[in-house]
């Protein structure tokens, strides 16, 4: 990485080559002195170096690393912690992280296993001896050299026998799926044994490129990490049993390092010289996993790969629950998101920390028939719609007006565009993920300076973006409106005041429905002009929602009385008059076709419910042209995000459980877990027969629709978790891209053939 301008071009006679990276606690260069020896020099930020607290945590890592000696540590050549940004220089390994060596590679082979689990045991050996526990030991902090690995980063250590930590100020300290129990219920207590624990959950990731306690936040990995069993599947015994052992609750319970050194020799044989030096995998006998994690305070990505078939939760059978403290003045809170700085303290760039590594060229990414290929000029991109925009309103509303969030995206052509509460809406380019326009609706309307505007997208059709604008003005309630945007420009075309509610499904197929004042009629109209093409009536006092399947329109009633039936209205695309009257369930939900046949799911709440959140034990099968119905009970009740396709129903549960039931016979074809929970709708895209799925914290899961495989998992995107349970994150396939939205603004895009991006 070059040096930027305002890089200095030596720190301490160290003249400074190039950046290895940089985080919320300081910059690490690669530096050479006079004689030609390279050492990585890390170089406190400017703003913590008057911290008193932060200058007595650096000298306290300059002393740890001091103390240890030994080969698989990165030793200090040189320091000044008095300086006026603080630095310390220490041995440069040239190696990439084993973090970086999961992304790009996979899970480990047991050759490699083997070396990276002795060099650890024997570097951990060398810190205890010097007095210290590390505390961090996470793949990230770990460089793998040509000779073995290399421990790094000594930031967060303290000596053993050193209890009055500067961490008892409401901070934690660590990395959540690699910390130990003690570390989150009682940091005073922690020593060499909580080393083990991280060594244990450390070896399971490179394993099998998932950690044992992996969860969508880092509050609830943290509650795994004290509370739930570790999650073993994919690593096979003996190798399994010795890192139980190592993930024990009680500090006690866990092996000495002497004792692992001899077990891992035991359960990780040398391999047969005779054996390949390398090992080919299948794509479909793959999963990706990206976690985020803030060590110190920064993001550590690690894109990595797995086996598939893992599960998620579970007890420690028998064991005593150990309360999980998160009061300031005790361990300290969980932030979540991105701003870990409060929880965590300050840290450096993972991967590049104290002993740094060289820049390695990534490799190439694994290809696949099944895949197809990303729009031209299409490049992974993330960014918020939030971001500045080139035209319109260039600024967004302020994020902290209002309840600012659940936003909702639609890609249309080559963009696409998004709305959502206090979210003006805006047109992304879909190749780059710029923010071509932002509409101005906000700025002149009744209302604006209150912070209380909700757009709400509802559909993208014949050139034109439909919003409804909710402006909450005065006490008399919400002004709404139905808006067309023109999506070249942002500008308005038309404009229809809504003050009815009882009419969903505004956007239907190459319509526009407006209900009138009363909700009986509704009118509709073009997506481009507004005008008027035909008015129909609807049942009085109904709620009815508006949908398309196959090709037909249908107005789908629900009467305030819920011992009536629903009414299901077949509607004439040309000229809105009723064709068939049916009655279906009051609590059914009409999903789309099977086998020429409506499907509707059955059960649970009263009334019509949303796709994302539905509740049924059978499944109910119309023909629309006789009536005839069939009725399918299943084996149990489901819930959770469903989608119809492929004569397939795909129900992702909010636990991360993906289901695919037959809606003919009502026979439950698989089921995955997955790392996604609280999904939206999954997505089925026909030609490669993959479903994806999307969390709230913008984490995405690729399925093979076939047998159920989970063919790879993102880590998390978003940068602020959602903690509504309404609006859920949305996968958009654009060509052989993905673009993802969240429900905090965020939006990403990622090529699912090499899952890059965002």
């Amino acid at each position: 990485m070059l040096l930027h301008k305002e890089d200095p071009k030596s720190i301490g006679g160290y003249k400074l080559v190039d950046r290895l990276g940089s985080g919320g606690m300081g910059i690490v260069y690669r530096g050479r002195s006079r004689s030609g020896r390279e050492v990585a020099v890390k170089v406190v930020h400017a703003q913590y170096a008057q911290d008193k607290v932060f200058r007595a945590r650096f000298r306290q890592e300059i002393e740890a690393v001091r103390k240890v000696s030994g080969a698989f540590t990165a030793p200090v050549v040189d320091a000044d912690p008095e300086a006026v940004r603080p630095w310390m220089a220490t041995q440069y390994v040239p190696g990439r992280s084993l973090a970086d060596r999961i992304r790009e590679g996979g899970a480990l082979r047991p050759a490699e296993l083997r070396q990276l689990a002795l060099g650890l045991v024997e570097a951990l050996r060398d810190i205890h001896r010097a007095g210290v526990v590390h505390r961090d030991l996470k793949p990230a902090n770990v460089l793998l050299a040509g000779d073995g690995p290399r421990v790094i980063d000594f930031g967060i250590s303290r000596a053993a026998e050193n209890h009055q930590t500067l961490t008892e100020t409401g901070q934690m300290i660590g990395t959540p799926p690699f910390m130990s129990p003690e570390q989150f219920t009682d940091a005073r207590t922690v020593g060499p044994a909580s080393d083990v624990f991280s060594l244990g959950a450390l070896l399971v990731f490179s394993a099998t490129g998932r950690g044992p306690f992996d969860a969508d936040s880092p509050y609830l990995t943290a509650f795994r990490v004290v509370h739930g069993a570790p999650q073993l599947d994919g690593v096979a015994q003996p190798l399994r049993a010795v890192l139980a052992r190592c993930l024990t609750k009680e500090a006690a319970d866990r092996p000495r390092l002497d004792v692992l050194a001899q077990e891992f020799a035991e359960a990780l044989p040398e391999p047969d010289p005779s054996d390949p030096d390398t090992t080919s995998l299948r794509l479909t006998e793959l999963r990706t996993v990206e976690e985020t994690y803030a060590g110190n305070g920064d993001a550590a990505s690690a894109k990595t790969t797995r086996g598939t078939g893992a599960t998620r939760s579970g007890r420690a059978g028998g064991r005593r629950v150990r309360p999980l403290l998160v009061a300031a003045g005790t361990v300290g809170t969980l932030a979540l998101g991105t701003a870990w700085y409060g929880a965590y303290g300050p840290g450096f760039p993972d991967g590049a920390a104290v002993a740094g590594s060289a820049p390695v060229a990534s490799s190439a990414p694994v290809t696949d028939s099944r895949w197809a290929t990303v729009p031209t000029g299409w490049q992974p991109w993330q960014t918020t719609m939030f971001a500045t925009a080139q035209r319109g309103e260039v600024n967004a509303l302020a994020k902290d007006s209002g309840d600012s969030g659940d936003a909702t995206c639609q890609r249309y052509e080559n963009a696409v565009y998004c709305a959502g509460n206090n979210v003006l809406p805006v047109r992304l380019d879909g190749r780059t993920g710029d923010t071509v326009w932002r509409s101005s609706l906000a700025s002149s309307a009744e209302g604006a300076d209150t912070g209380r505007n909700i757009f709400e997208l509802l559909g993208v059709r014949d050139g034109a973006m439909i919003v409804q604008q909710s402006v909450y003005g005065d006490a008399e309630g919400a002004k709404v409106s139905i808006v067309a945007l023109d999506t070249e420009s942002g500008e308005q075309l038309w404009a229809r005041q809504r003050n009815s509610m009882a009419v969903d499904q505004i956007v239907s197929g190459d319509l526009v429905l407006t209900p009138d004042l009363s909700g009986r009629l509704v009118t509709a109209r073009s997506p481009r002009t507004g005008a008027d093409r035909w008015t129909t009536q609807l049942p009085s006092d109904d709620y009815c929602q508006f949908v398309t399947a196959g090709s037909r329109l249908y107005a789908h009633c629900f009467p305030d009385d819920v011992t009536q039936a629903a009414v299901l209205l077949e509607l004439d695309k040309s000229d809105g008059s009723v064709l068939r009257r049916l009655k279906t369930p009051h609590t059914s939900s009409l999903l789309g076709t099977v086998d020429g046949r409506l499907a509707f799911v059955v059960g649970g709440d009263i009334g019509p419910a949303r796709p994302e959140e539905l509740k049924f034990g059978e499944i109910w099968l119309l023909d629309p042209d006789t009536g005839a119905t069939t009725t399918t009970k299943l084996t149990k009740t489901y819930d959770g995000s469903v989608r119809l396709a492929a004569d397939t129903l795909w129900i992702a549960q909010a636990d991360g459980q993906v289901i695919a039931v037959s809606p003919l016979t009502g026979k439950q074809l698989w089921q995955t877990r997955t790392g996604v929970e609280g999904s939206g709708q999954p997505v089925y895209e026909p030609r490669t027969r993959t479903l994806y799925l999307a969390s709230t914290s913008g984490r995405v899961a690729a399925l093979d629709t076939r047998k159920g495989p989970l063919l790879w998992e993102t880590g998390t995107h978003a940068e602020q978790f959602a903690s509504g349970d309404v609006i859920k994150s949305q996968v958009l396939p654009y060509g052989g891209a993905l673009t993802v939205s969240t429900p905090d603004g965020t939006v990403f895009s990622l090529d699912p053939a090499h899952r890059t991006g965002g």
